[in-house]
């Protein structure tokens, strides 16, 4: 089968190919995203495998149904950037990789928090230049606050497990509420109880419609004054500008983000020789209370060996894999 692999960096290329060892699937390597117009010289290829922030919409779809692309294959578990509905009336197949290491995202989501809050980016920082005065350091315990978990699938249940590690006190907010997370000593609750409750608030839900800016003016209002907000899943899920006037009020006292609302313009290439001109997310990056890392929660050697085998896999074997199948 012939591949066009999408969006690909060197670490994509190096883990497909260890996970095609048989040299059953052919590979194209190509960096750029797949939009409406790449869709077009698709003509060679089966199959195509595509990241999170590949545009997959209508127009995309009905250009790969042209070319003869069977197979849409996403390396990665959120599908919000595709159409499936016109996948599925077109005939092709849509798969994801729906739970690979759900722990990776949590280790990372637990990685924002605890730098916020204890500044150790800043402390580095200070100490590489001879700095070892510790005013403006101070950070809280951990033990003992309330962490909101928004979400509580796979990854989820694993920030609940690891923050009740740390003695904090969980309140949960999803509509299908998990046993093991119960069983930690958590409490569901509805989402303004969360809000205004929560010293932290963590967001691991998927975007949809009914999720798209869950957190925005109105819901920011209800948290408590000085409140950290972590984001590790879909950048669509924050208002951008309501955050940054939650900042600027003080309502919002640290903000740590591994994803963007507008990151495929930004995300997963270097543009440090460049002057970006998204304004918003300038004026994010300015406050000193903000962390923001380049979507990379996923990225750990674990992680990338499951999901090229997964990806692999739903294109080789689709039959025997439903489970990781959205369309047809």
């Amino acid at each position: 089968m012939k591949v066009g692999v999408f969006s690909c960096k060197p670490y994509d290329k190096a883990m497909l190919e260890s996970a095609n060892s048989d040299g059953h699937l052919s590979y194209t390597f190509i960096e750029e995203p797949l939009t409406p117009l790449t869709a077009i010289a698709c003509h060679d290829f089966d199959a195509v495998c595509i990241f999170v922030n590949d545009k997959v919409c209508g127009e995309t779809v009905r250009a790969l149904a042209d070319a003869g692309v069977s197979h849409i294959a996403l390396r990665c578990a959120g599908y919000n950037n595709v159409d499936v509905d016109e996948a599925k009336k077109l005939g092709l197949r849509v798969s994801r990789v729906p739970a690979y290491s759900p722990h990776t995202v949590a280790e990372h989501a637990l990685a924002l928090i605890l730098t916020l809050n204890r500044k150790t980016h800043k402390a580095y920082n200070r100490v590489k230049e001879g700095n070892f005065d510790i005013q403006g350091l101070q950070g809280f315990t951990l033990h003992g606050k309330t962490v909101g978990i928004v979400g509580t699938g796979r990854i989820g249940q694993a920030v609940a497990r690891i923050l009740s590690g740390f003695g904090c006190t969980l309140l949960c907010y999803d509509p299908m509420p998990a046993q093991s997370v119960k069983a930690l000593g958590a409490s569901y609750t509805d989402l303004q109880t969360l809000l205004s409750t929560s010293h932290i608030i963590t967001l691991h839900c998927p975007l949809n419609e009914g999720s798209y800016h869950l957190i925005n003016e109105e819901t920011i209002a209800q948290m408590r004054d000085g409140v950290m907000l972590i984001n590790t899943s879909r950048g669509g899920l924050v208002n951008t500008q309501a955050v940054i006037k939650g900042l600027k009020s003080k309502k919002i006292g640290y903000l740590g983000l591994d994803v963007y609302e507008m990151e495929s313009e930004l995300f997963f290439r270097d543009h440090s020789l460049e002057i970006i001109q998204d304004d918003e997310f300038e004026r994010l990056a300015s406050f000193h209370n903000v962390l923001i890392t380049g979507h990379q929660g996923f990225f750990t050697q674990e992680a990338m060996q499951e999901i090229a085998a997964v990806t692999v896999a739903n294109i080789r074997m689709p039959g025997e894999n439903n489970d990781n199948f959205l369309a047809p």
